[in-house]
């Protein structure tokens, strides 16, 4: 799928350096965009899990987290029944910020990112982190 499709389908929309003719690839596969990071729930240890309710992804998709300011949102979207969420979600390492299951390709949206689409799958989305040198506390990510 293109850009300019994704965007037609979700109303959602980029800025306008990003090329709408790319084509949206579909990874099946750890990957990152911005300050999220998708990973296969395969790779996660169930005791470091704690999952709430599960319900479908709204037909509009559904924002997962906004970067610095409140801008540039990290929006989540699929085809109606393709997709179920649960957003109430804890791990180990406290970054945690959903987990999907999908039976057709999801798609993350970003103003500055354009698209990233999703294999059919079970993924923890999560919060990236840097580490610096010595004794200094992690930081998240900011996008």
């Amino acid at each position: 799928m293109e850009l300019a499709e994704l965007l037609d389908r979700t109303g959602l929309d980029v800025l306008d350096h990003l090329d709408r003719q790319v084509t949206v690839p579909v990874i099946d596969g750890l990957q990152a965009q911005g300050d999220l990071l998708v990973l296969p729930l395969s790779l996660i240890a169930e005791e470091q899990l704690w999952r709430g309710s599960r319900r479908p992804l709204p037909a509009g998709g559904e924002e997962l987290v906004r970067g610095e300011g409140g801008n540039n949102p990290h929006t989540l979207v699929a085809d109606p029944g393709t997709c179920h969420l649960t957003i109430a979600v804890s791990d180990s390492a406290g970054l945690g910020i959903a987990v999907f299951e999908n039976t057709a390709p999801a798609y993350l949206v970003h103003p500055e990112h354009g698209g990233t689409g999703i294999a059919p799958g079970s993924w923890l989305v999560r919060r990236q982190r840097e580490m610096g040198g010595g004794f200094r506390k992690p930081v998240l990510v900011a996008d």
